[in-house]
């Protein structure tokens, strides 16, 4: 997808690079991610996805902003508290990146609603902390064929996955077949 005058100003330190250059930037442009919260996870995620360029951003948050969010969802501020997360998500991500599209869902992202929802997506982020949307996100990406990246962090640790099974890995549901027992682990 052709970058305006604007744009190529605004990525010239990405042409400088050669692993993305104006050809990458092109298609980091014409491509489209799914982020599944706009929490501690979601918000820097996005934050970047916009300042990178991603055309396409999907927000899906169906939670208000509170002032204990503040410490960690560093894209929401003290303006949007009590207001919803997916809008505050979106104002930061325009704010950070005027060129990007964001797509916000103010719903939970559920089976009844998934599929349709990340149909219109390359890439699938779950930025939560339950294991329903963890496995959800999982089905979902490999009926699509498409990747599903998440994220967990519990105090100081952190983790981060991706599978993308249509390309010959694994699968979340191939490392953890069934959903652990509710209270079993920790949020």
């Amino acid at each position: 997808m052709p970058l305006t005058p604007e744009e190529s100003k605004r990525y010239a330190r990405h042409f400088t690079l050669p692993q993305v250059g104006r050809e990458g930037q092109e298609k980091l442009k014409g491509s489209s991610i799914l982020c599944i919260g706009a929490g501690g996870l979601g918000s820097p995620v996005a934050l970047y996805l916009a300042a990178a360029g991603v055309g396409t951003i999907g927000i899906v948050d169906d939670d208000k902003v509170e002032s204990s969010n503040l410490q960690r969802q560093i894209i929401h501020g003290e303006s949007w508290i009590g207001k919803s997360k997916s809008d505050s998500a979106k104002a930061r991500l325009l704010e950070t990146n005027p060129h990007v599209n964001v797509v916000t869902y103010k719903e939970k992202f559920t089976s009844t609603n998934a599929i349709e929802i990340a149909k219109a997506y390359d890439v699938i982020i779950d930025g939560t902390d339950n294991f329903p949307t963890r496995y959800l996100s999982n089905d979902i990406a490999f009926l699509l064929k498409i990747p599903n990246i998440y994220g967990s962090i519990f105090q100081f640790e952190g983790q981060m996955s991706v599978f993308a099974p249509h390309l010959g890995g694994p699968c979340y549901r191939c490392m953890l077949p069934t959903p652990p027992d509710p209270g079993t682990v920790p949020t």
